[in-house]
């Protein structure tokens, strides 16, 4: 993975660092199932170029379900004033429900969640973090009954975001996936609309 003059990417012990000018904030993202960790550089490499620095995590056997408290990790390891955690998919709802168990022991630590394709099975309507789901109109994947029950399970001012034309895998660079809808838009253009709705968000 090659960085440019604006953000540098390095290998870490769990994972990739994408550095941008940035040096206040940092999201942690999870992959989504059964993907390679790499197809989700491009959009990490735009979140840093907005500011934010991000944490592209390594899972066991591509399974964020097997490497849920990394995050925990490498907030020890590093230091920003906020922490973001967010994911794709399976990995999105494995940040969620890492950072519900989080926020009952500690008082600060994580600002936001940013969930694409993803919904929550914890509770975090008492918690203090800022949360925004997207996910494209076209998303033949997402189950769409789990994201309505899962606004039950968020907080106040929970944020819901379409991306008109945008599929499920186009969050990441993977190809199709089996079961999606076809994107009527590029992905370079789903990337640039998340990274838009997510640095909006975190700056009110």
């Amino acid at each position: 993975m090659n960085g440019s003059s604006e953000v540098s990417v390095e290998k870490f012990d769990k994972g990739w660092f994408f550095d941008g000018a940035g040096e206040e904030k940092a999201l942690i993202f999870y992959p989504g199932a059964k993907v390679a960790t790499e197809a989700y550089a491009p959009l990490m490499y735009q979140l840093a170029e907005s500011g934010i620095d991000c944490f592209l995590v390594d899972m066991p056997f591509h399974m964020a379900f097997f490497g849920m408290n990394r995050a925990e990790e490498i907030m020890q390891e590093y230091n920003y004033e906020a922490w973001y955690l967010g994911g794709h998919s399976l990995g999105g709802a494995m940040a969620a429900n890492f950072a519900a168990d989080y926020v009952e022991d500690h008082t600060d630590g994580i600002r936001g969640l940013l969930l694409l394709a993803a919904y929550p099975t914890k509770d975090l309507s008492t918690s203090d973090m800022s949360v925004v789901t997207v996910y494209g109109s076209e998303d033949g994947v997402l189950n769409m009954d789990k994201i309505v029950a899962g606004r039950e399970l968020m907080p106040q001012d929970y944020k819901e975001v379409c991306i008109e034309g945008g599929n499920h895998a186009q969050f990441g660079s993977y190809g199709t996936q089996k079961g999606d809808g076809t994107a009527a838009i590029p992905a370079e253009e789903q990337w640039a609309r998340t990274v838009e709705v997510f640095v909006g968000d975190e700056s009110e």
